[in-house]
């Protein structure tokens, strides 16, 4: 048995599996049981800037999907993921080590809504976050299992993941959001509120003659009103297969 085959044998548990991410060799621990990735988090890293010296925090970070895959994306020296939930924390975790980032990712597993007693006030250059998008009467739910919890506002609301990042980020400090477009006035009102001013903004749609299904954005702590909206961005093409511009953010070439 290999190294390798040693290290796996110990990280992975029952009913979980090692997902290729499909870019510079990164592989994510997931357990299909609970909530897993979508292409929503493969989004947001992309569209999410960071430089070697930046500190980025990815609130909601879930299994930690996100910080690693920024971690190959940009040249970031301290990447946190923040994970309310204890199961999904662990997996983030477990990650890391499978990938051997501990000296550059680390994963907290606390409520986003206290961070700002252990973090001093603008101690963050970036902040991602791909919170849950459903408010907590809306859509189907069963009790409170960890695929509620990262899907409806349960344990995190967006007026709580505005607040925590207004409190962390330094001014002048980058936010980046993936949510749902049938609450873009809410998120504009909510950002302004707290001093976030949205700078960019791209809708995602699912084909080219449908309504978009998600929309990213890049807001700017205490930074003068004016935004850009970007050219859509479309998923699938006609045939069901990927936009050339999305395997593009797959195999690293956006």
């Amino acid at each position: 048995m290999s190294d390798t085959e040693r290290e796996i044998e110990v990280i992975v548990r029952d009913n979980e599996r090692i997902d290729d991410l499909q870019y510079k060799g990164l592989r994510l621990i997931q357990n299909p049981e609970s909530f897993c990735f979508g292409i929503d988090a493969v989004l947001l890293a992309n569209y999410a800037k960071a430089s070697a010296k930046d500190t980025v925090m990815d609130l909601c970070t879930g299994n930690g999907v996100i910080p690693i895959l920024m971690s190959g994306k940009t040249k970031a020296s301290g990447l946190i993921g923040v994970e309310i939930q204890e199961e999904s924390a662990d997996l983030a975790i477990r990650s890391v080590k499978l990938n051997a980032l501990q000296d550059r990712v680390s994963i907290i597993n606390e409520d986003i809504r206290k961070l700002p007693e252990h973090y001093p006030k603008g101690s963050v250059d970036v902040i991602t976050c791909n919170p849950p998008y459903m408010i907590e009467s809306h859509g189907l739910r069963n009790e409170a299992d960890s695929k509620t919890i990262a899907r409806h506002e349960i344990m995190c609301t967006l007026e709580d993941v505005a607040a925590t990042a207004a409190a962390l980020l330094k001014t002048g400090g980058m936010f980046y959001m993936i949510h749902r477009p049938f609450r873009l006035t809410e998120i504009m009102v909510t950002l302004n509120r707290y001093k976030l001013e949205p700078k960019r903004m791209r809708l995602v749609y699912p084909y080219v003659d449908k309504e978009p299904s998600m929309v990213l954005i890049e807001a700017k702590r205490d930074a003068r009103s004016r935004i850009t909206v970007e050219k859509p961005l479309i998923v699938y093409e006609r045939s069901g297969e990927y936009t050339q511009e999305l395997m593009d953010f797959y195999n690293g070439k956006a």
